[in-house]
């Protein structure tokens, strides 16, 4: 870190278990989770959907901070479907992920400008910028 960096958050939980039949829990105790395999019956969330839910909500952050900077207002009805695929591929395992995002009423070349330069600004797409296949939808 920089000298010129501040730390605004940490987050902090514990995981037993893993994927299989586990728990999650964060340090505060807003999070608590049943962990299960991707399409399992029964309860419980799995890995690829909580990394959907926080790209997602840190993606229209993201959106909301270029719309501010454009002096732009962002849709009410601004939505973003994230689909992140587990992948094995020569017994290797990846992520793939689309962000499918709804800025309804919105000039198409505008909504595309913002949604790139969310992309750009969004520290989960920094996180994974060239490591994983990343498509960003308008539609």
């Amino acid at each position: 870190m920089t000298k010129t960096a501040k730390l605004l958050y940490t987050a902090r939980t514990h995981t037993t278990g893993g994927r299989l039949d586990g728990m999650s829990r964060s340090s505060d105790g807003r999070l608590d989770v049943r962990l299960s395999p991707p399409g399992a019956a029964g309860i419980g969330t799995n890995p690829e959907q909580l990394f959907a839910a926080g790209w997602s909500a840190c993606f229209e952050g993201a959106l909301e901070i270029a719309a501010r900077r454009r002096k732009i207002v962002l849709p009410r009805k601004c939505a973003i479907d994230t689909e992140i695929d587990l992948v094995l591929e020569e017994d290797a395992y990846s992520l793939r992920a689309r962000l499918n995002v709804s800025l309804p009423d919105l000039d198409r070349d505008i909504a595309r400008d913002l949604i790139d330069e969310a992309h750009r600004i969004c520290p989960y797409s920094k996180a994974v910028r060239n490591n994983l296949d990343v498509s960003v939808n308008l539609i």
